[in-house]
């Protein structure tokens, strides 16, 4: 108990400060209390290695773990959490960067290995794809902003013309019920949606009758396993859309929306609207 008491007053901010609030935790860390806890049990039945090479024992797991939360969330620098935890900016950068690799590995790795089959999938369809019943994915790529690298060649690669400043690019799928199902590693934003596509291991995924929806800048067709179907909105090639092209598109963009409702759900967590160069080093493999 005296030793519980200690670290209450040497860290007056924490787990035990905002728990029992439910709308202030949610705000710090995107998560309810039940989903927080579920979290803390899996990091705390493995182990693992700090990623600067030593321990942080100031902390209380939960501790940990939230100031990692906070850091996705609401994007706060380094100070900012060091002032709120009471502790060094370095001992936020060896937290942080350490449980930022082991949710990766604890939640991204082993859920995202296992994709829903098509089966699966029409357990569950929204109305809006009764014409795509046999959709297995809804694909679509987003940028993040990123700090200008030194290196004039990295500076041109980044650049992106379509967003006008250097960015780091990713794909993501969802399945039709709106589950990120798929999330490739970040490239350079300057590389094609095509290049992701091809290189980022997504076509491994796909089987002899499956369905992928995507936008019209998706041009992949040749790059398709063999019985793999593409559905991308008609491109205009007269005066108008004829009516069953004008219906393909409506029904395509009422699909595709889910996915562009999946990516805002993402960027609702504030790391995602600008990635530092300190957290270059944990974006590198094959589907980070």
């Amino acid at each position: 108990m005296k030793k519980e008491i200690e670290i209450l007053k040497r860290h007056p901010f924490g787990h035990h400060s905002i728990s029992k609030n439910d709308n202030m935790f949610q705000y710090y860390t995107g998560l309810s209390e039940d989903m927080f806890e579920i979290v803390h049990t899996l990091c705390s039945n493995v182990t693992f290695n700090y990623y600067l090479g030593w321990n942080v024992t100031c902390f209380s797991l939960k501790d940990q773990i939230l100031m990692t939360l906070m850091k996705l969330k609401l994007n706060l620098g380094h100070k900012d959490l060091a002032f709120r935890f009471n502790t060094s900016p370095s001992t936020v950068s060896n937290v942080t960067l350490t449980f930022i690799i082991l949710l990766h590995d604890i939640l991204f790795k082993s859920l995202m290995d296992n994709v829903p089959s098509q089966l699966k999938n029409q357990l569950c369809l929204p109305n809006c794809f009764q014409s795509f019943q046999n959709c297995r994915m809804i694909i679509d790529c987003t940028e993040v902003s990123c700090d200008i690298p030194k290196q004039l060649d990295q500076q041109k690669l980044t650049y992106s013309n379509y967003k006008h400043r250097n960015t780091l690019k990713g794909l993501i799928g969802i399945a039709p019920n709106g589950v990120i199902t798929f999330a490739s590693k970040l490239y350079p934003g300057s590389i094609s949606d095509k290049k992701i596509v091809a290189d980022c291991g997504v076509l491994n995924i796909f089987q002899p009758g499956d369905l992928i929806l995507a936008d019209k800048g998706f041009l992949i067709s040749d790059l398709l396993p063999s019985g793999v179907n593409l559905n991308i909105p008609p491109f205009l090639v007269s005066p108008q859309f004829t009516p069953s092209e004008v219906v393909k598109t409506k029904n395509i963009a009422r699909a595709r929306i889910h996915v562009e409702r999946a990516i805002q759900r993402l960027k609702e967590y504030h790391i995602l609207s600008h990635i530092p160069k300190c957290f270059y080093n944990t974006l590198s493999g094959p589907n980070d």
